[in-house]
């Protein structure tokens, strides 16, 4: 559509709006689609929401989620582990068959 072709709606005394015929359909807009609305200085933006993967949630929630079984690791041990993974990792990237 051109700039030129300006579209307009009516907001109802229930402060709803129609989209304007065809505007939904290329948009791929739905009854029930989820809509972020932002204010712009230069009016406002209709853009679909992203779903969410997962719900939100608080650190303290997810703590110890996932169960280790054995003795601490020490940050030493740690560290150990994530350079001999990178190391491995990166041999694999240049000879696969390493």
């Amino acid at each position: 559509m051109d700039h030129q072709d300006k579209l307009t709606a009516t907001v109802s005394p229930n402060g709803q709006i129609a989209l304007p015929s065809g505007v939904s359909e290329r948009q791929s807009w739905n009854a029930g689609t989820r809509l972020v609305i932002e204010e712009t200085p230069d009016g406002v933006h209709l853009k679909r929401a992203r779903e969410q993967a997962f719900p939100p949630t608080t650190q303290g929630a997810a703590f110890g989620i996932l169960k280790y079984q054995g003795k601490p690791k020490t940050l030493k041990e740690m560290d150990e582990g994530i350079a001999e993974e990178a190391r491995r990792s990166f041999l694999r990237s240049i000879d696969p068959d390493a």
